[in-house]
């Protein structure tokens, strides 16, 4: 094959160097990390997905060796996976609710059609702006406002502090608030 460079056999040792400590974290905290994962996630079925993510994420360390506590290390990569999987899953819009309150507002009888075309594009106006806004706020206020999770259930859910989960909200609702007042 050649002559292999010292960069080269270094980044063999160290990709094998990333599996022996993945292979040793599964042998010893994999039940443990199982169970942290489903205290945080909310749908059981995406524990085996987050897993290989966290196991994935410990294999691309560029230099496994600078680790002192690979436990911690494992935990933390599991926390940073969970909270980016907690904000995709939350950051999607929830333009099928809406459709379906549109829906069932047309189904009932008698309804007068301007109230319900002025209802209809109230809420195309309010799925609007719940777009426009950063991740973290719509996150913040849909699991809030239309999940209708505490405060403390964010905060765990999405993996930041509660005063953060506050400032999100209060921020969410002054920026709809002003948006939909304008439009």
């Amino acid at each position: 094959r050649g002559i292999t460079s010292r960069a080269d056999v270094r980044r063999n040792m160290s990709a094998e160097a990333a599996r022996a400590l993945i292979t040793g974290l599964v042998a010893s905290h994999g039940v443990k990390l199982r169970r942290f994962l489903l205290l945080k996630l909310r749908n059981a079925a995406d524990v085996p997905d987050i897993l290989q993510e966290v196991y994935l994420r410990m294999l691309r360390v560029p230099n496994v060796e600078s680790i002192r506590s690979p436990e911690a290390y494992l935990f933390t990569v599991a926390q940073h996976v969970v909270q980016q999987h907690g904000l995709k899953q939350s950051a999607t819009p929830p333009s099928v609710e809406l459709s379906e309150m549109l829906s069932s507002a047309r189904a009932v009888p008698d309804v007068d059609p301007v109230l319900d075309l002025d209802a209809q594009q109230c809420l195309e106006q309010l799925q609007a702006e719940l777009d426009r806004l950063p991740p973290k706020l719509r996150a913040t206020f849909l699991l809030h406002r239309r999940d209708g999770l505490s405060l403390e259930e964010i905060a765990q859910r999405l993996g930041t502090s509660l005063p953060m989960v506050k400032k999100n909200l209060m921020q969410a609702l002054v920026q709809l608030r002003q948006r939909l007042e304008r439009g």
